[in-house]
């Protein structure tokens, strides 16, 4: 089992700038806090405990009178939104500092609350990344997912269990102001399935008896919350024809493979899925943490050439493959892609031993020397 090494996000804020930082329950954001800021150095205002969130529902001024000068973090914000208007009096005020931290946004924005009209930076902080972990374990990654604690854990099944039992299906379908539980929860199930996909609301519809209405709203919520996002499909073809339906990936591998009921077995279909979802993981925490404003797409033709993602202006485009040896039938699409756009870097990523370039500037490289390099910023 691995061990947590520093994370990659950092957070230098001048004096008196406040910052937002977003991200899924139990990806860290509280403790990662704890360790950049100092526990003795701050206010640190836990929302999630039951009696300090009874207090300031009711008098949302106790922040106001118990300001002492210090930074103040306060811990899933979204829980009181009445505190906002508190925090942006305390700036224009006081200049006082605020670190809130978040998993959803949903709530904040249904109730009209104040987001601080740009006073406040954005950061987020997303499951594990490989470069966080010592002895990382791809396998292990796959199955447990990359959530911290679960990453960690003697028993993962049980904790993914446990989160997705109590708070995905429970917090959330509150976000989502449902009383039916079991059609929400059947969503999660079909939607992990499709994760990867095209994105077809009227299919995951039919599948869970619920309607494409009803179906999109659901996919809203999660990205709401962070616990998924779509990804475009390039649309700058010169020649061809593009397929221009998005797909749809859940923010951790472990969860979406627990909600669909299956084990990533290597050699398997399952597990070339997961693999394929490990590295956007990948690249997502590279742009949350290295270039906020990276372009990441995917590409796809209408006769069924596809690349599975296509990185930054014309930097890099990336095929995965979980096969011990790539083969010419591998390459089919970043060759179609190089006949179209003209990328600095086109790579495949597998789990061959040692890196090789072919004659037409294809690479084939190991999972973690790509990753590697991906973080030593060669190629972005």
């Amino acid at each position: 089992m691995g061990e947590i090494r520093k994370r990659h996000l950092k957070m230098n804020l001048p004096a008196g700038q406040s910052a937002f930082l977003w991200g899924p329950r139990r990806v860290g954001k509280s403790h990662w806090l704890r360790e950049a800021f100092g526990s003795s150095d701050v206010q640190f205002i836990d929302l999630l405990k039951t009696d300090l969130f009874a207090e300031l529902v009711a008098r949302p001024s106790l922040l106001r009178e118990r300001f002492d000068g210090r930074t103040v973090i306060i811990d899933e914000v979204q829980k009181v939104p009445a505190l906002l208007d508190e925090v942006h009096g305390l700036i224009e005020t006081r200049g006082a500092q605020f670190v809130l931290t978040g998993s959803s946004a949903r709530k904040l924005r249904r109730s009209h609350a104040n987001l601080l009209a740009g006073r406040a930076w954005r950061f987020e902080l997303g499951p594990l990344s490989y470069g966080e972990v010592s002895g990382f374990d791809l396998n292990q990654a796959l199955q447990s997912g990359l959530l911290p604690p679960h990453f960690l854990s003697t028993d993962p099944k049980q904790d993914l269990r446990a989160y997705i039992g109590d708070y995905l299906k429970e917090e959330i379908a509150g976000e989502a102001a449902t009383r039916n539980l079991p059609a929400f929860a059947e969503f999660l199930r079909v939607a992990a399935l499709t994760n990867s996909e095209l994105l077809n609301y009227t299919n995951v519809a039919r599948e869970t008896g619920i309607s494409a209405k009803v179906v999109r709203g659901y996919f809203e919520i999660l990205e709401d919350t962070l616990l998924g996002a779509r990804l475009p499909p390039w649309s700058r073809a010169k020649n061809r024809r593009m397929i221009l339906t998005e797909k749809f990936y859940f923010f951790d591998v472990g969860v979406a493979n627990h909600l669909a009921r299956r084990t990533p077995v290597p050699g398997t279909p399952d597990y070339g899925k997961s693999f394929e979802h490990f590295i956007l993981m990948e690249l997502m925490n590279y742009r949350r943490y290295r270039a906020p404003d990276l372009p990441l797409a995917f590409w796809r033709t209408s006769t069924g050439r596809e690349v599975d993602f296509l990185v930054g202006d014309l930097d890099l485009a990336v095929e995965c493959k979980s096969a011990a040896r790539v083969h010419d039938g591998d390459l089919v699409g970043l060759r179609a892609l190089a006949e179209e756009q003209g990328f600095r870097h086109r790579i495949v990523v597998s789990l061959e031993s040692e890196p090789r370039r072919l004659d037409d500037g294809i690479e084939v490289l190991p999972w973690d020397i790509f990753l590697d390099r991906l973080w030593a910023g060669e190629f972005v």
